[in-house]
Parts: structure tokens; sequence; C-alpha cells
């Protein structure tokens, strides 16, 4: 597996490769950096979306997983940049109750490229985040997006 380190807005991010796909995003810095074309890809498109300039991530990804798991990533995958679904809109899709869909978003191992940011809870009410940060940096990639108007 090769790793690199990646500074954002919302704190160092390691983007992890494996088999020439992204299997992870995590916050911290990488123990053993790796340059690899992939990972500069995604560094790239990490840096274009945090300026503002990409709104989808063309990247492959792996999640290592159940079945369920990655069809949640999938229904996840499929939120535009700048709007929300909720864990029961998504529940609905993968026919699973909201709180499997709930753990499984917690579950993400790849966060903001595959956007659980863009999940709330019933109602459109601000729920948590798996990341650093927490609730705080899940706000911060809505805002950014312009996601969720009552949160701009």
């Amino acid at each position: 597996m090769f790793q690199m380190s990646f500074l954002s807005p919302v704190g160092p991010l390691v983007i992890h490769e494996e088999d020439g796909a992204v299997t992870r995003l995590s916050w911290g810095r990488a123990i053993d950096e790796a340059e690899t074309p992939l990972l500069r890809d995604a560094n790239e498109q990490l840096l274009a979306y945090f300026d503002g300039r990409l709104t989808k991530f063309d990247l492959p990804t792996f999640v290592h997983g159940s079945d369920f798991q990655r069809a949640v990533c999938d229904a996840m995958l499929a939120i535009p940049y700048g709007e929300t679904l909720t864990y029961g809109d998504i529940a609905k899709l993968t026919a699973n109750s909201a709180q499997a869909v709930g753990n499984a978003c917690g579950a993400n191992p790849i966060p903001i490229i595959i956007p659980c940011h863009r999940v709330m809870g019933a109602g459109g009410k601000l729920v948590g985040f798996s990341g650093a940060g927490g609730v705080e940096t899940k706000v911060q990639l809505l805002r950014l997006e312009g996601a969720a108007g009552l949160l701009i």
C-alpha cells in the first residue's frame, strides 16, 4: 500500500492507494510517503476541490467492506456536489434501515472523495461526521459546496 500526505483546510490528510485504487482517506500524516501517479492525481483533485474548481472526483476507489457498505458508498457517490440526502433517503435506495445506513456512513473509509458529509439526519438535521473535527468539519465541507442553505 502507498500513501501520501495532503495539507487541506480541514487538516492534514493521508491518501492511501492499494492495487491502483484509492482505498482510504484519513486525517494525519503519512508514515511512509510515496508518490505514485494515482496519489499525485488524488492530491491535485483534492486541491481543486478545496479551491472550488472540482465538483466531482474522478478517481478509482475501492471500499473494503460488505456489499451493503459498498452500496451505501455508491449511493453517497451519486449525491451531487452542493446537495444532500438523508440517511432515510439512502435507506430507501438500499432497502435497509436508516440506522444501518448511518453505521455504514460512519465507516466510510474514503470521506470527502466518497461524500458522506452530504448525508444528513431526518428532516435535514445536522448529525455526526467520522472525520477529524466531527460535525464542525462536516459544516465546513457543506459550506464549501454551498450545500444545506441553513448552514451558509
